[in-house]
């Protein structure tokens, strides 16, 4: 087991620096010079050769990309172009927005999927068993913007039950604010990703309840539900941590969509704004942070299924289960 923790964390920092070269490589691909951004109309030369001084984009692509390593080693990832502020503070106060909605969304989508796929899938017969697995189908197909722009109107615009948009100047000194603030945002991702997991969960439910052991223990006397409990969930987990980790990734990939809708100071919004003003060392340093999160994420969904099932250990350790 040690080894391969030692060998998933070399492919992560491999991953990491390749993808780091990526970032570079496309975003000097974009057409304009980001110096454009600080010009205004009938800029001068002199102008014009000031403003490319200062963002950098008079220097050689390899002088750029030495400097953008240099940064990344030291998680200094330079200063903005428009605003001339650091771009790591930034990230970091963006993050108490962005990290809380992805983990509360994820949690929240957890307790709501685990159970429900169980049930659809040990009650497939019966009509609630049906309805869920129907209801699940649907919020698939639903947009995560439809469902937030819903959710505003009904319980901020027409019951006047939360806030509709914001997040507080204070961050969370207000933790109850907070809390409202971030509670449409939450739900409008909970449903749609509970809905995506709850099928994967009646999917690996029924293999187990399809199984050749659970069969065998249930001749040996043992009671479905404690059969179930004792020796499905554990079998049955192995895929679904697998979609958890890629449906974590995904949720804090696809908060920009979210902190749109409801106007939030994440890295969203960040993004964005970057991509707009082709101020590279925050688009940079939010691509950077979001796919370090996605990495860390996979790892640890990796040590997370070797931990439940002692089969994948064996094979690592390249002894037979």
């Amino acid at each position: 087991m040690t080894i391969y923790i030692l060998r998933r964390l070399v492919v992560l920092v491999v991953s990491l620096v390749l993808a780091s070269i990526v970032i570079f490589a496309l975003l000097r691909l974009l057409p304009g010079d980001p110096a454009n951004a600080l010009l205004g109309v009938g800029a001068t030369d002199a102008q014009i050769s000031a403003a490319r001084a200062q963002v950098g984009s008079d220097q050689s692509i390899w002088q750029q990309f030495g400097i953008f390593l240099r940064q990344l080693v030291t998680f200094d990832f330079g200063r903005s172009f428009i605003s001339n502020l650091p771009i790591g503070p930034e990230i970091t106060a963006r993050l108490v927005v962005t990290l809380p909605l992805t983990l509360l969304s994820f949690v929240l989508a957890v307790i709501i999927a685990v159970p429900l796929g169980i049930i659809a899938a040990t009650k497939s017969s019966r009509w609630y068993g049906a309805t869920i697995s129907a209801a699940s189908q649907l919020g698939i197909a639903i947009p995560v913007f439809w469902v937030g722009i819903l959710l505003i109107s009904w319980l901020a615009l027409s019951a006047h039950l939360l806030p509709s948009g914001g997040f507080p100047r204070d961050d969370w000194k207000d933790p109850a604010a907070a809390l409202r603030s971030l509670t449409l945002p939450v739900l409008t991702i909970a449903i749609v990703m509970s809905a995506s997991l709850l099928r994967y969960v009646r999917s690996a439910t029924l293999d187990v309840l399809g199984s050749d052991y659970l069969r065998t223990f249930r001749s040996l006397g043992g009671s479905f539900s404690g059969t179930l409990v004792r020796h499905g969930l554990r079998n049955g987990a192995v895929p679904v941590i697998a979609i958890l980790g890629i449906e974590l990734a995904t949720t804090f990939l696809g908060a920009v969509v979210v902190e749109s809708v409801f106007t939030l100071p994440g890295l969203g919004s960040m993004l964005v704004l970057g991509i707009s003003q082709h101020d590279y060392p925050a688009v940079q340093g939010v691509l950077f942070v979001s796919t370090l999160f996605v990495l860390l994420v996979g790892f640890g969904a990796d040590i997370a299924q070797r931990l439940v099932d002692p089969r994948l250990r064996d094979t690592v350790s390249g002894n037979r289960p």
